[in-house]
């Protein structure tokens, strides 16, 4: 029997009562039909009436505008922000995303269960939908120390809560290929509740491919070219196409888009950092690139809305027609994109929303206090190398993929790396921050073009121990110095002067203050890193730099282990 509501809203729909909100003269974007049609837009009950000849209680003028559902990002860290949830919704509202699919697993890889926690009720009586996938693989390797072990038996509670869709990304793909027991006991937890695996697969194709999406792995947004993502389409794999901070894919893989397989594509940013969100904006910035890069208006509009929605099962989401959530956004026109205003279940987000909202600071202070390093010398930052042949981390500009090199490089007369101003390669090195185990990872990097100083950040996926590239090792030690000082966070020195920091006491990934503030802060360490260190201008040094220790995108990265070859999945040699 249908409840008291519906028969109030059917009630509405045929005109019998008024409707409580609607928009005239307004350009209905029909993401069902590829329509685009002009009218009045009836909205009762936080649920979309339909178009017609309505009647309401409050009548706005659309002025020729036009109608959007809420746009949706089908995969985000929401640490990568800097920001807690609730400065995440600040920054993401007024660009128009009304849903976000979050993966939680940085801060999982620092704090295990209390981090989910913190993420799940600190998200909670948001005017953002905040839905989230429980961390795979924590750590993601077993090759590097995380600061918590998260097996199937850890996340049985949670994978039963509303708000969790199912196994995020699944970055442990030989774990998948191989049925490592821990792996399938996760994938069964998500069977046995019937909830959706993201996958995390940049390196694996044909059998191994076939064998990954056999297991469950249903989407998957580490595509860069167009096989890659043609491959997963035909396995019947969602492709989200990111468009993040460091890396930005989406113009490299529109291409790939036609009427044939684009309701099996989504927009994701991953992970987007404060300034390119509250400057170039969140899933809006995908719909505008897509649009330049030749994508139909209303296809973009509807990877960005109703095939997000359909592949994470959420109901009623993604699209305007009767009994959809009114979550909606108007915005100028369908080229330049333009958001005027959001609404939520039909009523507008105002500007000032968020001062009703206070943060819990018992709750904040579960997920602080988290950089603990062993006490070392300068000495311990030497290099030995065997041969002055190294093999070295090369930085591709514009990705997260690095290559591998084999470098000349000039040695001391003990053996150890001997750095040269005249060659741009330097030490990087990552010191374990969690259980006090004293490890230091060291390898050779190119391609960051830093001098006279160095850059540490506890931002480093996805252990998030500590990275550091410096010249010298003084540099190097009085960097790590400063973010052991702050609890975490990022820092800058100059000749062995710190030119600048930002404390991040949530994990040492996350701030508790405004991301204008965080935003600024992180700013001007970019700019001290570039025009004063010389940084590399073609990358994001920190963004990067975060990057180079996440063992599980290739060829070469390093973990507080040492030096690591993603292809064969094993610690290497460094000469």
């Amino acid at each position: 029997m249908k409840s008291s509501k519906t028969k109030k809203l059917i009630d509405v729909a045929t005109g019998r009562k008024k409707a409580d909100l609607v928009i005239q003269n307004c350009n209905v974007i029909n993401v069902f039909s590829q329509e685009i049609i002009n009218g009045k837009l009836a909205i009762s009950d936080g649920v979309f009436i339909g178009i017609g000849d309505y009647e309401g209680k409050e009548v706005i003028d659309g002025e020729g505008k036009y109608i959007v559902p809420g746009l949706i990002d089908s995969h985000v860290h929401i640490e990568s922000s800097m920001g807690t949830p609730y400065q995440f919704a600040r920054a993401v509202l007024p660009r128009g995303t009304t849903t976000v699919i979050s993966d939680c697993h940085e801060i999982a890889n620092v704090k295990g269960i209390e981090g989910i926690n913190y993420m799940l009720k600190s998200s909670e009586n948001l005017p953002l939908d905040v839905y989230f996938m429980l961390p795979s693989c924590v750590p993601s390797t077993p090759f590097e120390t995380s600061g918590a072990r998260l097996e199937s038996e850890d996340l049985t509670e949670l994978m039963q809560h509303e708000r969790v869709l199912g196994l995020g990304e699944l970055m442990n793909y030989p774990g998948v290929v191989f049925t490592e027991e821990g792996i399938m006991r996760k994938l069964e937890l998500t069977d046995k509740y019937d909830k959706i695996v993201d996958g995390h697969g940049p390196v694996i194709k044909e059998k191994e491919l076939n064998a990954y999406s056999l297991a469950g792995v249903k989407t998957d947004h580490e595509c860069t070219n167009y096989k890659e993502a043609l491959d997963r389409l035909r396995n019947g794999i969602y492709v989200a196409i990111r468009e993040g901070s460091a890396a930005k894919n989406l113009l490299n893989l529109v291409g790939t888009v036609n009427p044939f397989n684009e309701r099996r594509c989504t927009f994701c940013t991953d992970d987007r950092h404060p300034k390119d969100v509250l400057y170039e904006g969140h899933i809006d910035n995908n719909v505008r690139l897509a649009i330049r890069g030749g994508v139909n208006p209303i296809t973009a509009i509807r990877m960005a809305t109703l095939n997000s929605a359909e592949c994470y099962g959420l109901k009623n989401l993604g699209a305007i027609a009767p009994g959809y959530i009114a979550d909606f956004i108007i915005v100028d026109n369908l080229t330049d994109f333009n958001v005027l205003k959001t609404f939520k279940e039909g009523k507008q987000i105002k500007d000032d929303w968020y001062k009703l909202v206070k943060e819990d600071k018992k709750l904040l202070e579960t997920v602080s206090n988290s950089v603990v390093i062993k006490d070392f010398t300068e000495d311990d930052l030497k290099i030995k190398l065997t041969t002055n042949n190294a093999k070295v981390i090369k930085i591709i500009e514009h990705s997260l993929n690095t290559d591998e090199l084999i470098r000349e490089v000039d040695l001391d007369s003990e053996g150890f790396f001997k750095y040269n101003k005249n060659a741009d390669i330097l030490p990087i090195y990552v010191f374990e921050r969690h259980k006090n185990t004293g490890n230091i990872g060291k390898a050779l990097i190119e391609g960051y073009g830093l001098k006279n100083g160095a850059i540490a950040s506890t931002i480093a996926h996805d252990s998030h121990n500590l990275v550091v590239i410096g010249d010298t090792p003084h540099n190097v030690k009085i960097a790590v110095q400063k973010i052991i000082e702050i609890g975490g966070g990022l820092a800058v020195v100059k000749n062995g002067e710190v030119k600048g920091c930002l404390p991040l006491d949530i994990g040492g990934i996350m701030s508790s203050q405004d991301l204008e503030i965080v935003s600024k802060s992180h700013e001007e360490l970019n700019k001290i890193a570039v025009n004063e260190l010389k940084v590399n201008k073609n990358i994001n040094a920190f963004m990067t730099l975060a990057f180079m220790s996440l063992p599980v995108i290739p060829k070469i990265k390093i973990t507080d282990q040492g030096l690591f070859d993603v292809i064969k999945f094993e610690h290497t040699s460094l000469s």
